[in-house]
């Protein structure tokens, strides 16, 4: 009896682990990560076991540059393409890029993805 009790305790807690996880959105827009500097608009995101956020909402028609940022970065979010562009590069394990993005429309978004394909995130121009 004691058994089985503890066992649906543990399975409570993973259950119950498993919904918080499933409803959390991971990058979410409560995250701000965009700036305005000297006119130009500043897009961060953090390349590191994926991308962080993995959706950002940005101004559309006016420059913008996307600083890339990594802090012991070793894995494939570090070799970053942005196709709609034609961009890649290998990011360096620690440091900032910065990558200047064409001016976009209302309604279009750029999306990087690491070389695997495993991780991604957009910018949406609204």
């Amino acid at each position: 009896m004691k058994s089985t009790i503890i066992s649906v305790i543990i399975a409570v807690v993973f259950i119950g682990g498993a919904l918080i996880l499933a409803t959390r959105s991971p990058g979410a827009a409560s995250v701000n990560n965009v700036s305005i500097e000297n006119g130009e608009q500043i897009v961060q995101i953090i390349a590191k076991g994926g991308y962080s956020p993995t959706l950002t909402s940005a101004k559309a028609n006016m420059p913008t540059i996307l600083r890339m940022k990594t802090n012991g970065s070793f894995d494939c979010s570090s070799a970053l393409r942005i196709p709609s562009i034609g961009y890649q590069t290998n990011l360096p394990p620690s440091g900032s890029t910065d990558i200047e993005l064409p001016s976009q429309k209302t309604g279009t978004s750029i999306q990087g993805v690491c070389a695997m394909g495993m991780y991604s995130f957009k910018v949406a121009f609204e």
